[in-house]
């Protein structure tokens, strides 16, 4: 009597990492270099906008292809992946609105209702929108749409806040940094964890992009001069250092999340 084939289940390993003060501090700064890293490559390189689109996304499929196939979490592709979704992030919404001439306030909207759509359509699916669950590749797909739509929402925002209503960079620094304060306090208080990493994590796209803008744009336009080269230089060095870290942790440590 044959014997009954057996059933072979994968378990999905969830591939986010912790969410500790390195975990946002990483996310600022690749906000930042995804705000002054495609003006960069676009003007200063000389690509053109073009051509740094076209590369960038071919570099975020390929990235994303990695951490979607890797079996664990592992610091240097996830890290990798999300500066390449910011920067994409950003070029999205600096083609809309430079590239098609549309407005910041139509794209602000469009994109906060097509993340309203994402958020949704993958808790009707799933039943949870936390990060702490994602252990399987509809959810980790979920997952990266969301973060791609929150990088233009939150470049659209920023630039509307301070360009278009006159915030400023100073000012908007200050004033998304308060946002994020509030954020946090608002969870130590009892707020929904799932609910306050998600404002907190759009929040911080318009806060990078705000200084990165400050840092690099010219002392005649409210920045300070910096320059889209030295300033994403610095702070690739600094994401580079870190995710070297949180690397070598990774290897010391049980990769099961």
């Amino acid at each position: 009597m044959a014997r009954p084939a057996m059933q072979v289940t994968t378990r999905w390993t969830n591939k986010v990492p912790a969410v500790t003060f390195a975990f946002w501090l990483i996310k600022i700064l690749s906000t930042t270099v995804g705000e002054t890293g495609a003006d960069f490559l676009a003007v200063n390189a000389g690509f053109g906008t073009l051509v740094t689109n076209c590369t960038m996304a071919l570099f975020l499929a390929g990235a994303l292809g990695l951490q979607l196939t890797s079996r664990r979490h592992i610091p240097w592709i996830y890290w990798l992946t999300v500066v390449l979704v910011s920067i994409v992030g950003t070029q999205i919404t600096d083609l809309l609105t430079d590239g098609l001439g549309i407005s910041l306030y139509l794209s602000t909207a469009v994109f906060a209702i097509l993340l309203g759509l994402i958020f949704a359509i993958w808790y009707r699916k799933e039943r949870t929108l936390s990060i702490k669950d994602i252990n399987s590749l509809p959810r980790e797909l979920f997952y990266w749409a969301a973060i791609l739509c929150t990088f233009a929402l939150g470049t659209a925002a920023g630039d509307l806040a301070t360009e278009a209503l006159g915030l400023g960079f100073q000012w908007g620094v200050f004033v998304f940094g308060v946002l994020i304060i509030l954020t946090a306090a608002a969870w130590q208080l009892g707020a929904n964890a799932t609910l306050a990493f998600w404002v907190a994590y759009i929040l911080t796209r318009p806060l990078g992009a705000a200084l990165g803008d400050l840092l690099s744009q010219a002392t005649t336009y409210g920045g300070l001069g910096f320059g889209a080269m030295g300033t994403s230089a610095l702070f690739l060095l600094v994401i580079v250092a870190l995710v070297a870290i949180a690397q070598r942790q990774a290897m010391h440590t049980d990769p099961a999340h």
